[in-house]
Order: C-alpha cells, then structure tokens, then sequence
C-alpha cells in the first residue's frame, strides 16, 4: 500500500538520518520551532506517530532541539527509528500524537496491588512487542512485577501471552530436548557443550539462547564468536534438520520477541524478577518445541539463587507453570559459590568451552563436569539411558571426540565456524598477601568483567587463576582483566582498587 502524503501538509516533514545509536529505543529529534510541535503541542518526551509514504508506521519519543543543523522542516531519526521506519534520507513521513495505549492503564492497577488476567498480559505484551511502549513504561512493568511479584495465574497468564507474540515451531520429532540456566554466575557456558552430546547422539535440541542480561555474557553472546547466531526461522529449521540441533539467539527467529525488549530494561536496571524469569525462560523453550527441558539452578551466596530452599521454591514454580503448557522440566540444583571455567566474557568463555570439546588437558574441569551432568539429565529424561546411567554415556560422547564432531558440524551449518577474537590489553590483579581465597563475589566480578567492555565488546572479560581454597603467595596473579580499549581496561583495574572484596583471600 502507498499514501499519497501532501508534502504542503503542515504534519510532514522530511527525514533526516542522524547516526545516533540508541541500542532498540526509537527516537525522532525535532526543532523547538518546528511547525508540526507548534501546530500539534508535541514537547520533549512526547510519543508521536511516524508514518512514511509506504503506509508503516512506528511509534516514537520525541525530543526537541534548537541547533541549526536540523531544520524546521525536518525530523531527525535514531538508527532504530530509522530501521523500523525503512525510509531514505529526504522523503517524507507524516507525524501525529501517538495514539493512547489502552493496556497502561492496567499497569496502574498493579502499581495499587492489583492482579492481572489473562486478557490484560496480552494486552500488555501485545502493546509491548508492537513498539508503543517507552522505555519508562517499560521499566514501570518490570518494577510493578518486581515490588508485587506475580503469582502461578499471572506467571501462566505473562507466559501464554510471549508465546502467543511471536512464532511458534513445531517438530515431526516426537520428542525435543532442551536446557536453560537462570544465570547469575560468571562462565557457566555448559550450553554449546551439551548441545553437541546430545545431538551426537541423535536426539533433537534446537537451541535458542538468550543475550546477557545482567551478566558479562549470555549464550548468545559467546556463541556469536564461534558461529553466527543471527537466524531467521528458515536458516533455523534448515540447522536443526541437517544436524539435529542448534544454538542460536532467540531475538532473531522471533520466538517470544517480547522478551528481548523486557531483556534490554532489565540490563539497565539490573533487575531479574522470579515471575519473568520463569516466563521467559519456558515461553522460549515452549516457542522453540521443547517437550523436555533440564533446568539449571546454580545456589550461592552472591548467584542469582542464594539458598537451597529459594532454588527449591523456584523449580516447584517453574514446574508448576510448565505443567500447564504440557512440557517436562528437570531442576537440577549446581554450586554457585564461584565462577564456573577460567574466562569470563564472550570471547574467553568461548575458549573454555572449546578447550572440552577438544579434549584439551587444560580444560577447566569444572565446566566439564557440569556439562557432563546436565547432558546426562537430558539423556535420561530422552530414556536414552537408565536413571543414573547419564553420566557415563556423555562422558564416553566427550571423550571419544564425537561431541567436537557435532559441534563443529554445526557451526558449519550456521554459517561457519570463527576464531573467538583476542583482547589487545591485558593487566593481571595481584594477590595483597597470602592465603587462601576465602570467598569470591560473583555480582562484583561480573561487574568488573562488565567495565571491562564484556558483552558488547567481545574479547573483554577475564581469566580466573585462583579458585576457591586455592592458596596464593602475595604479588601472584589472581586474575587478569582483558578489554579492548585501554580507558576500559583503566576503569576496570580502578574498580577492583576500590573492591578488594571481589576476592577475599584469608592468611
């Protein structure tokens, strides 16, 4: 369809490209003098209605200006503006009010302890994935759902409506595996591992994971250095068929697409509620297929999960809502006291992860072992093996290459296997005295990971030298920090200045 837009019309304006990244918020920069804010009473912070000659439209936050490079007659667009608007520089768009978003005066209703139905999440999410949330609506949601957490309805209710944004794959095979952990501990990338024992030994387990959220990098994030992730539903269902399995990110095959915008504010404010958590977790799993999924909950003092009766109390909840969707969940319940593998960040994980798949005799053992046992949870949920016979056969499927095998087959059949990228400045944080490492902050260390540039740049990070109990003379390395900026690796070195306590080594 194409408007036929009057370019007389005192609500068109010509759009102007600025090169401004403002990561997914769509914004549009208009002058104070600008005829259309005069004529309309749009102000800073105003939502307004984008529409261009081909009749698409988006939804987005206004802010004024009074420079001279931007004309009275034009609008200036953010590079999301600008990729969801599809326009070229110069043509017109028509600007209006935005219209009102009924589902935000539900919302309001929970900000006063109100529970929401059914009707009012789909509205919600409905509203969400179409782009006429700000970003302040946007995090008044998650904070409503954090300070008055949800219940089992309103957690089924959150999950049904991200299932029913996006698409949903479906798979002639009867029976498809999958995993997830709720995070909240640096490394811990057991996902590429068990994914190609699995599917080595021929079950199906089409992978969609998550980018970081309040960590120095998700699965996403460290497998986009080995292999692109970026696959449409086609290029997605075309991996999985010719190899059994997958590792992709979710955001891009639109399966819960919702939840990569709640992700984004999330990050920001650092915030990973239960109800969400869990919605998130089993919509994308139910999305992708899943029938069987294992469930990784690390427990410790600075992990997402801090006590065992918390990680019990969040599986009964996830198998309760799983329950309603007819998938099968398995909790496992790992040790969160410390970072799992060497590296931290994309890059770094990344070469833990292949240091196991090639039988490499420095390999952290820790995320082999962890790998191993979760794979062996699948395997004996799939009926592959007898309970308590898991352990052994992945082991067997590691050991004897076949794993290394399959995932190199299936790097392949993304578009092809990459060399992770290496950091150009690295600085190692020497031990004060000696002693024993009493105690490791995992908030503070994915912190330090995180001023070091990880996830978005994806060389930085940092390599643990020391492990719990371990014992160290002073002036020995305790860890290294890697960025790919000088100034980010300086702000990291300052912050671990001010921090002792990330590592806490007693005499």
């Amino acid at each position: 369809m194409t408007i036929a837009l009057d370019v007389e019309a005192p609500h068109l304006l010509k759009s102007k490209r600025l090169s401004l990244y403002t990561q997914d918020e769509v914004i549009v920069l208009m002058r104070t003098d600008c005829p259309v804010c005069i004529s309309e009473g749009l102000t800073s912070r105003s939502r307004v209605r984008l529409t261009s000659v081909s009749g698409r439209e988006i939804i987005a936050t206004l802010y004024q200006v009074e420079n001279d490079w931007l004309t009275t007659r034009e609008a200036g667009l953010s590079e999301a503006a600008w990729t969801k608007l599809g326009v070229e520089d110069g043509t017109d768009i028509s600007v209006s009010h935005a219209p009102t978003v009924g589902s935000l005066a539900d919302i309001r209703r929970r900000i006063y302890g109100g529970r929401l139905d059914e009707p009012a999440f789909q509205g919600i999410i409905g509203d969400i994935t179409a782009g006429r949330y700000a970003d302040i609506h946007l995090a008044t949601f998650i904070a409503t759902c954090s300070a008055l957490p949800l219940d089992i309805k309103e957690i089924c209710h959150l999950t049904k409506a991200m299932i029913d944004a996006g698409e949903r794959l479906s798979w002639e095979t009867p029976m498809i595996l999958d995993k997830h952990c709720v995070g909240g501990l640096p490394g811990n990338r057991t996902t590429p591992i068990v994914v190609a024992i699995v599917a080595s030994l021929g079950f199906t387990m089409p992978k969609t994971s998550s980018r970081a959220i309040t960590s120095p990098a998700g699965t996403a994030d460290t497998m986009e250095t080995l292999a692109p992730v970026d696959l449409d539903l086609k290029q997605m269902r075309r991996v999985v068929e010719e190899q059994g399995a997958c590792i992709v990110w979710g955001g891009a095959v639109r399966l819960s697409p919702a939840d990569d915008i709640l992700i984004r504010i999330e990050r920001a404010l650092d915030i990973d509620t239960e109800g969400q958590l869990i919605a998130s977790v089993l919509s994308k799993k139910i999305a992708a297929g899943a029938t069987h999924v294992v469930i990784d909950l690390p427990v410790g003092p600075t992990a997402k999960v801090r006590s065992l009766d918390k990680a019990k109390s969040l599986s009964k909840h996830i198998s309760a809502v799983a329950t309603q969707f007819g998938l099968e969940t398995r909790s496992i319940f790992t040790d969160g006291s410390q970072p799992v593998g060497r590296g931290i960040g994309p890059a770094l994980e990344a070469y833990d992860v292949l240091a196991v798949l090639q039988n490499k005799p420095n390999a952290p053992q820790d995320l082999k072992k962890r790998a191993i046992s979760i794979a062996a949870q699948a395997l004996e949920m799939a009926g592959h093996v007898e309970e308590g016979a898991g352990q052994a056969a992945s082991e067997a499927t590691l050991l004897n290459g076949r794993a290394w095998e399959k995932f190199q087959a299936i790097c392949e059949a993304q578009g092809g296997m990459r060399t992770p990228p290496i950091a150009p400045f690295t600085r190692s944080l020497l031990a004060q005295s000696s002693g024993k490492l009493a105690a490791i902050d995992n908030r503070k260390l994915s912190r330090l990971a995180k001023l070091a540039g990880a996830p978005n740049q994806k060389a930085a990070g940092l390599v643990m030298h020391i492990r719990l109990g371990d014992s160290v003379k002073a002036t020995e390395p305790l860890l290294t920090v890697h960025a790919e900026a000088k100034g980010a690796l300086d702000y990291a070195i300052e912050y671990a200045a001010a921090n002792p306590d990330i590592l806490t080594i007693e005499e």
